[in-house]
């Protein structure tokens, strides 16, 4: 398995939950794990995470920030899925509500626009993830 330029980690409550919540939920593979230290390694297509459990193994946390829910303050993270819709109807499944409802958003970029149909959802810690499938590209309207 060839390394990705960015692979980020989430430090978590409980890595079973947000294993769970990844794999079952939103859609991604585990690639491999270590349950002795609350690590999962997951991907989804190209996107990949990792999820470690905070007090378990090695934590790399500030010394002297809080650390407080909701995790992640100011960050979300944007990942390309094959189709939202499977995963809306999941997430309905599991009763966990959206941050953001379903979208179809047009992002200038340079002399054309491109197309994210989109959604925001907390995971069990709070980290938003922004999860969307390609519009496609149009002209500049």
């Amino acid at each position: 398995m060839a390394a990705n330029a960015l692979v980020p980690e989430l430090a978590v409550s409980d890595w079973r939950v947000s294993r769970a919540f990844y794999s079952d939920v939103i859609g991604f593979s585990v690639l491999y794990e270590r349950p002795e230290e609350g690590f999962c390694y997951l991907a989804l297509g190209d996107a990949h995470l990792m999820i470690d459990q905070i007090g378990l193994g090695r934590d790399l946390l500030q010394e002297g920030a809080p650390l407080q829910r909701p995790f992640g303050r100011g960050l979300n993270l944007q990942i390309r899925v094959p189709n939202v819709h499977s995963i809306l109807r999941r997430l309905a499944e599991a009763r966990v509500a959206l941050h953001l409802p379903l979208e179809e958003k047009w992002y200038r970029r340079d002399l054309h626009e491109v197309g994210n149909r989109q959604f925001v959802v907390a995971d069990p810690d709070g980290y938003l993830l922004r999860l969307f499938d390609d519009l496609g590209e149009r002209p500049l309207t």
